[in-house]
């Protein structure tokens, strides 16, 4: 209810202003707010990770005294039963060494290795030699002989050698703290002065394996630390907890006396296990001092002597508890060796943990996360208004995220955003002008709708550039980040994705880099408004586009990162970081994508719902663990620019498609080519299940084929080309083995015999409905694919379509009957244990399975149903239709719906150009100029002054004034033309208040001879300073609509809002509220008495308007703070008040990046313009190859429906007979016939999908360990400290090795 009422206030305010306060609110625009369930579960996962610790520690440290005691010589047990327990002894320190070794050989099979030289080799055995030599000599020698609270004491002693290495090296980082290490050795040695004076192997893993886990959770302290450093006294509490509970089972208890209970100990009798382990434990403590006939003293020793060990290893081990880790953090980066002492676990923990060593100058630290910058790159193909307010409400909560000073975080990245529009323009038939077409119209509409969502107020920063390319528009976003949308015109540059991607690439990681790399001055800008990089007053306007230019000379390419967008792409800053956080920590990491949702409604985007979540769940988890994943999609994905850089990558996915292999290899799936060229060249690309993306799913079956046609042999393609260069690629990428080729050639083979096993399957279905004979099945389900296929080679591409929409809906329809006839039989047989019931159930319980460990995404489940009975039309129907279709190389999807071609500009009066003298003008009058003309003309006669006379002279002056400023709307000038009028306005204003009418001629001549006065004298004055040649930015067609758009800003209705938030947001961190506060309504009534009757709530305002109410808001504001004693503030104030003012620019591009783009399109991307021979040719080649592929797909599942439809006629004679069993276990005396090539279609199937399955599981607890880490260290909420007023402040917070030159200042 509160929201509403907030929600309803802002509307209110809202409509003083403007009869239009109605707004949309994308969704997910609002504020993130902290997620306390996702805290919550941190905590609790954290507490369940530390008692896991601390049991299996417990467990590990008790079965280690316990075997010690049966081992002992002295142990109530037999002598073989020693020998037994002493080989458990021997093989639980085995274990570690043999787990190493496993995971040693999976490296070795799929990841590759680089082989140590001699003398490390060399080393590394002598050490580890030395380890295992001196843990066997006191775990199978030393401690057998001595009692459980001697072995249990003695263990916290190995902490001695670090302690004196700590000292030697001082390893501290702080000098106070050698400390420690020095307590930490004379405790230890004093324990061991008094010495002289008085489940294993499993439980050893998962306590490593667990205490790992709490390491990088970020639960050092809590599920480490603590766990580890109780281990002893908890064991000891509870091996006294057992002792006495076994003593108070015995008689000679009662008499008090503990020597009596002793010697009746050796004579009781145990008859079970646990009786024989307390009876271990009741001997071990009766070894001890304990027993003795003489006073407490020596037992006291003995207890001093197990405090001071364990006081010492808690002090050699002080900085655990306070080491940091980053989010996501190695293993190899945690501790010092991979390996752990299972006879010590809580001590090799402990001393293995990595201390954080302070490094020289000269060495590089990775104890705090590098900067890095993001590029934000967005390619769109006629997206709607919703699909674009998708992918800017994102980027704009990106900036928020980032921006936002009084929020500081972890994460040091920078990011711009780009967004690159095909086809944006259209040509006038009749004039053949060039205008932008209504998809860009829509883009700056979002962009102004997401704006005022975000910050209630239009945009203030814009400019507007022509290129060589077509235009761009660039926008400083509310929290200082830059968003640039780059308009491309196709007959100036190749348009598509691909060609798209190359564009940015070689512009952010080429052209930038390049700058970075060779600094260059920057130009100073003509415009009066920009004239300098930094104001007087702290703040900047086009600052941050400067800024991650300068800084990119300090951040490497390794640590440049391209985010490849669609145009509808929905995603959470969260998504991004997880994606950073893989490539910061991981060099050899070129690519990661996250988990794509599809959005939509209706069956075919259910259907591919249940698709992706299947594909992502089992297939991409399994490419991520096994080797490296082959796709990393272009709709969400993050790739390192040094990976794109490399060689054989961007230069060669520059090549244009000549062969008919290669238009559809390159350019039907341009993201997966991207990948297989990263790949072969030795990058790996791994995908995060954490961060979610979600993008528009086809809803029309005709769009979704269509899409499918060119994303199923393009993925062929590239497996083929992947697989192929198996061994060079095995040996030039750690990541691929050739075990993992043969893992991908067997899925290859999988997919290519899908529409044979589809078939088979439907053969099954009539079967199961029908009662048919298993052979004619078979035969009656082949013949539709066939007859299909034929009419796929003959009818066109839409008949194809509409064919296969209604073979798919009988399909579903036997699909469905098929899956209760499979119950039904199930129910009829009494038992599920058939070939067909164990698959249905075992791939249901699978599915099932992974489902729940996907709670964010269980409710898919619920297509899953969908899925099944769309079988036979997504993997039969589909792979015929995209195989004999795959000479059609057109898109498919987006086409546009709009006209290409649209009529001339509405409401043009007159469209003139007007050479005079030295002047060129373009004079375009519209019907809104006009009104707005005589608005101002009724207005400036004075009908709200009645009873004061107005003459033909005032007059005269008003409509020379108002010429004047019609010229100025509507013709582009000069920063300095511009500052010359002005000069002009305010001469004739002052020579009106002096009443020297006579200095002013009524004539346009006059006007211009003193303007050409003025300019000699401020071009004489300025001779020294600046000589630069005065030129005007020529402007073409499209400019003037596009900044007309942006021109409402200057509106009456939209003025006041944009003031108001502009003095809040100035004044945010100033703690001067009521200031604040005063100034807004203050400045408020200032333009309602300035504007009020003059103009219109929609009208646009002229330059002597704005020049007037400036001067009037900045002496009312000069007065208000004056008043308030806050005149520090009035810099800040001031620059409010000229951003709130300040015009749309329409700039140009420097010399030097239009050399750039014009060598680039020359080279790359000059409109492809084939001949009709060579476009004949490639058509031929591509039917040749589109033959040769279905010949091959067509032989294969010919082959394979041909054997089995053998095996199925043949019938018992090579069957194999297997008993029938009910599920109670019990034989039914019946045989079921299952033909050998089934059975093993089925075994291979279900194997595969058990290794998915495994590789799934493996990948979600990492990734519950990344999300842990990153909800633990997500964002830092601190007050952000403003800077001084004296000083030279930034807007953009992050502006580090920023040069200002004088010029600047």
């Amino acid at each position: 209810m509160e929201e509403l009422k907030h929600r309803g206030k802002k509307r209110e305010q809202r409509h003083r202003d403007t009869w239009d306060p109605f707004q949309l609110n994308p969704i997910g625009s609002e504020k993130e707010k902290e997620k306390r369930c996702f805290s919550l579960i941190q905590y609790l996962v954290a507490i369940i990770v530390g008692l896991l610790v601390l049991v299996s520690a417990i467990l590990s440290k008790g079965s280690l005294l316990v075997l010690c005691m049966l081992a002992s010589p002295k142990s109530l047990v037999k002598n073989n039963d020693q020998q037994f327990y002493l080989l458990m002894l021997v093989f639980s320190l085995v274990v570690p060494n043999v787990l190493m070794f496993l995971k040693s050989l999976w490296k070795c099979t799929f990841k590759s290795f680089v082989n140590p030289n001699k003398k490390t080799m060399g080393i590394i055995c002598l050490v580890e030699c030395l380890v295992s030599l001196g843990t066997s000599v006191l775990v199978i020698i030393v401690m057998p002989q001595f009692d459980a609270l001697t072995n249990l004491f003695i263990t916290g002693g190995v902490c001695i050698f670090s302690s004196a290495l700590q000292i030697i090296f001082r390893l501290q980082k702080e000098s106070w703290k050698i400390l420690f290490p020095i307590c930490s050795l004379i405790l230890v040695l004093t324990g061991y002065g008094l010495l002289v004076t008085d489940f294993h192997a499993f439980m050893s893993a998962a306590c490593h394996w667990f205490g790992v886990v709490a390491c990088k959770i970020h639960a050092v302290r809590m599920s480490f630390a603590l766990p580890a450093c109780f281990t002893g006294p908890t064991v000891l509490i509870v091996g006294l907890a057992l002792f006495i509970a076994e003593a108070q089972n015995l008689d000679a208890m009662a008499m008090g006396n503990f020597t009596t209970f002793c010697l009746t100990l050796s004579r009781t009798q145990m008859r079970n296990a646990t009786g024989i382990v307390l009876a271990e434990i009741s001997n071990s403590i009766c070894r001890t001092t304990l027993n003795s006939h003489y006073r407490s003293w020596p037992f006291a020793m003995l207890v001093t002597e197990g405090i001071c060990m364990w006081l010492g290893l808690l002090t050699a081990t002080h900085y655990v508890w306070k080491t940091k880790v980053q989010r996501i953090e190695r293993t190899s980066q945690l501790f010092v060796r991979r390996l752990y002492e299972s006879a010590f676990i809580d001590q090799s923990m402990l001393l293995n943990t990595r201390m954080k060593v302070v490094r020289a100058r000269n060495q590089e630290s990775r104890d705090e996360l590098e900067s890095c910058v993001i590029y934000l790159c967005a390619t769109m193909w006629h997206e709607t208004y919703d699909e674009m307010l998708k992918i800017l409400t994102s980027m704009f909560r990106l900036d928020r995220y980032r921006g936002d000073p009084k929020e500081q975080h972890k994460d040091e990245f920078d990011f711009e955003c780009h967004i690159f529009v095909d086809d944006a323009f259209r040509q006038d038939k009749d004039t053949g002008k060039k205008f932008v077409n209504d998809y860009v119209n829509d883009l700056v509409q979002v962009v102004i709708e997401v704006y005022r969502v975000f910050t209630n107020k239009e945009p203030d920063d814009v400019s507007i550039i022509e290129t060589p390319y077509g235009g761009r528009l660039m926008f400083v976003m509310p929290d200082g980040n830059m968003l640039y949308i780059h308009l491309k015109d196709k007959l100036l540059i190749r348009n598509k994705k691909r060609w798209s991607q190359i564009m940015y690439m070689y512009y952010l990681l080429g052209w930038k880099g390049y700058m970075a790399k060779n600094p260059q001055k920057i130009t100073r800008q003509n415009n009066p408004c920009r004239a300098s990089l930094v104001s007087l007053d702290g703040e900047s306007l086009f600052l941050p586009t400067y800024d991650n230019d300068s800084k990119r000379k300090y951040i490497s390419d390794d640590n440049t990162y391209i985010l490849a967008l669609d145009g509808d792409t929905d995603f959470h800053p969260s998504a991004v970081i997880l994606l950073v956080d893989r490539l910061r920590m991981y060099e050899n990491v070129g690519a990661a994508c996250g988990r794509i949702h599809p959005t939509g409604m209706g069956p075919m985007v259910w259907y591919q719902k249940f698709e992706y979540a299947v594909g992502h769940w089992l297939q991409k988890t399994a490419e991520h663990v096994f080797g490296s994943v082959l796709c990393s999609p272009g709709c969400f994905s993050l790739f390192r620019g040094s990976a794109l850089m490399d060689d054989n990558i961007l230069k060669r996915y520059t090549t244009k498609s000549n062969k008919a292999a290669e238009y559809v290899q390159y350019d039907q799936g341009e993201d997966r080519w991207l990948c297989t060229l990263l790949l072969q060249q030795g990058w790996r690309v791994e995908y995060n299940a954490a961060s979610d993306a979600y993008t528009n799913a086809p809803q029309e079956f005709k769009e979704f084929y269509n899409q499918r046609r060119r994303w199923g042999p393009s993925t062929l393609a590239n497996t083929l080309d992947l697989l192929h260069s198996g061994k060079e690629t095995a040996k030039r990428n750690s990541s691929i083995s050739m075990v993992y080729i043969i893992y991908q050639i067997f899925t290859v083979g999988s997919s290519i015999l899908g529409p044979a096993s589809v078939t088979l399957m439907i053969a099954g279905a009539f079967q199961f409905v029908f009662r048919m004979d298993g052979s004619l099945a078979i035969i009656v389900a082949v013949i539709p694919p066939v007859i299909y296929m034929l009419i796929c080679f003959v009818c066109n591409p839409n008949l194809q379509i509409s064919i296969a929409a209604i073979l798919s809906v009988l399909y579903a329809f036997l699909m469905t009957a098929s899956f209760f006839s499979i119950i039904g039989d199930m129910i009829i047989q009494e038992t599920f244990i058939t070939p067909t019931g164990i698959f249905l159930v075992s791939m249901s319980i699978l599915y099932l399975v992974t489902a729940i460990l996907h709670p964010q995404e269980f409710s898919m489940i619920i297509y899953g149903l969908m899925y099944f009975i769309c079988i036979p039309s997504g993997y039969l129907l589909l792979t015929i239709y995209s195989l004999v279709n795959m000479h059609i190389v057109s898109w498919g999807t987006r086409e546009s719906t709009r006209e290409k071609e649209e009529g001339k500009a509405v409401g043009v009066l007159c469209d003139r150009n007007c050479k005079l003298c030295c002047w060129d003008l373009k004079i375009q009058v519209t019907q809104e100029t006009e009104n707005l003309i005589l608005q101002q003309i009724q207005n400036a006669v004075g009908p709200n002054a009645q009873g004061q006379s107005t003459n033909a002279q005032e007059h005269k002056e008003k409509v020379h004034g108002l010429l004047l400023q019609a010229m100025e709307s509507h013709q582009q000038i000069t920063p300095a033309e511009h500052s010359l009028r002005r000069k002009a306005t305010v001469l004739q204003k002052k020579q009106q208040d002096e009443g020297d009418a006579s200095e002013i001629s009524e004539s346009d001549d006059s006007i211009n001879e003193k303007m050409d006065r003025t300019e000699y004298e401020t071009s004489f004055d300025n001779d020294d300073d600046d000589e630069e040649e005065l030129k005007v930015v020529p402007e073409s067609e499209w400019v003037n609509p596009v900044k007309t758009e942006f021109l409402k800003k200057l509106t009456y209705a939209n003025m006041k809002r944009n003031l108001q938030e502009q003095i809040r947001y100035t004044l945010r961190n100033k703690d001067q509220d009521d200031v604040c506060e005063e100034l807004v309504l203050m400045l408020t009534d200032v333009v309602n008495g300035e504007l009020r009757d003059k103009v219109g709530p929609e009208d646009v305002l002229c330059d002597s308007q704005l020049e007037e109410l400036q001067y009037a808001l900045n002496e009312a504001a000069r007065r208000i703070l004056k008043t308030n004693r806050a005149e520090r503030l009035e810099r800040r104030v001031k620059r409010a008040i000229e951003k709130t003012l300040i015009a749309p620019q329409v700039d140009k591009l420097n010399e030097d990046e239009t050399d750039f783009w014009d060598k680039l399109i020359d080279r790359y991307l000059k409109p492809i313009a084939d001949t009709k021979a060579h476009t004949e040719e490639v058509t031929r080649e591509l039917k040749s190859l589109r033959n040769k592929a279905v010949f091959l797909y067509f032989i294969l599942n010919v082959l394979w429906v041909v054997a089995t439809f053998f095996l199925q006629t043949i019938g018992d004679t090579i069957s194999i007979h297997i008993p029938k069993y009910y599920p109670n276990g019990t034989m039914s005396g019946e045989n079921m016939k299952v033909e050998p090539l089934s059975l093993m279609f089925l075994l291979s199937f279900a194997v595969l999908l058990l290794v998915q399955f495994l590789a799934m599981l493996y990948h979600r607890i990492y990734t519950l360990i990344h999300v842990l880490s990153y909800i633990s260290t997500e964002k830092d909420y601190k007050p952000a400290n403003d800077d001084d007023e004296d000083c030279v402040t930034y807007e953009n917070p992050t502006t580090n090795g920023l040069v200002i030159t004088s010029d600047d200042l």
